[in-house]
């Protein structure tokens, strides 16, 4: 009898057709909505596999109402949606799909530095209300780039090729990571540095951090406290290593100059206030969305998920 799967929202159909490649016989849930657990649970029964989303929420109880599942495959660089370690317990694989996404994040992280900086959306909304009468030497004026100080928090990845884009501005580079980046320190001139050090000496600090339970909350009140006045947040991550709310308190008093979010602590809700600051950049979770890198990221999960329903461990398993 053929393997079968579900997968749990819409991906693009170079997905599908692996699957199909692979004979495996899939139920597809065509709604762009995340469904419910009990929802999950019954499309679940009798299937070995599961393709999902960040957006799909698979704990212990869930898992342990899915007895034939082997398999879970995440079209995401994160899986803290799902409880690996339970699943480990269970013998049921998890994996992920790195590496395909980075590139793209690393773009969109530069694409939100230079907008709050230069107060890009802001300067748009002005001009297209009509108020923008005349040019004026005050008009609109932001922070210069160039030659100031990045720091990158958490230097995987993504971090690294933040970094690495930060050459043509000039940029002195600090970085905090668990582990020593050798490549940013021979290549960028970057200097490890600890978290408190960091954000005491960035102009520009950008989260590149996996959610965890050490990184949730990881800048607090504390630590934006620690951050120049004239300093920018910018967070392409995961929502919670922020506390929203007293990011908002430090934008609306002035304490850092501003924000540019991609992630959420309660996504999609915003923290109340956070939508009315002029002074933060507010994106709807797209740090990997080009075509290109969504169907890469559906097809990798894809091909991870016709692995372990063979049998065999997958490339990009993270609970071995």
């Amino acid at each position: 009898m053929s393997p079968s799967a579900l997968v749990s929202r819409p991906v693009p159909e170079s997905a599908l057709a692996l699957l199909r490649g692979e004979g495996i016989a899939y139920d597809l849930n065509a709604e762009d909505r995340p469904l419910s657990p009990d929802e999950l649970v019954s499309r679940l029964r009798g299937r070995e596999g599961l393709l999902c989303l960040l957006t799909d929420r698979v704990d212990d109880d869930l898992l342990s109402r899915c007895p034939s599942l082997k398999g879970i495959a995440v079209a995401a660089a994160g899986y803290d949606n799902i409880d690996a370690a339970a699943a480990a317990r269970r013998g049921i694989q998890v994996s992920n799909a790195p590496g395909v996404l980075t590139e793209t994040t690393a773009d969109l992280a530069w694409a939100l530095l230079l907008a709050v900086a230069r107060r890009i959306p802001e300067a748009d909304r002005y001009t297209r209300s009509g108020r923008f009468e005349r040019w004026g030497i005050a008009l609109m004026l932001g922070a210069d780039i160039h030659g100031k100080t990045l720091g990158i928090v958490g230097a995987g990845r993504i971090g690294t090729a933040v970094a690495m884009r930060s050459r043509g501005f000039g940029m002195r580079l600090l970085y905090c990571s668990r582990r020593r980046n050798e490549v940013m320190e021979r290549e960028l001139g970057a200097r490890r540095a600890t978290l408190d050090a960091l954000l005491a000496g960035s102009d520009f600090v950008s989260l590149h951090v996996p959610l965890t339970p050490e990184t949730r909350r990881l800048i607090g009140e504390r630590e934006l406290g620690m951050m120049k006045p004239g300093a920018y947040l910018v967070n392409t991550s995961r929502g919670a290593v922020v506390d929203e709310a007293a990011l908002v308190r430090a934008l609306r008093g002035g304490r850092i100059a501003g924000a540019g979010l991609d992630v959420y602590e309660d996504e999609p809700r915003l923290a109340e206030g956070l939508a009315g600051l002029d002074n933060a950049v507010l994106l709807p979770h797209i740090g990997s969305a080009s075509a290109e890198t969504r169907a890469r990221m559906a097809e990798t999960a894809a091909a991870n998920l016709a692995a372990m329903l063979r049998g065999e461990r997958a490339p990009n398993c993270v609970n071995p």
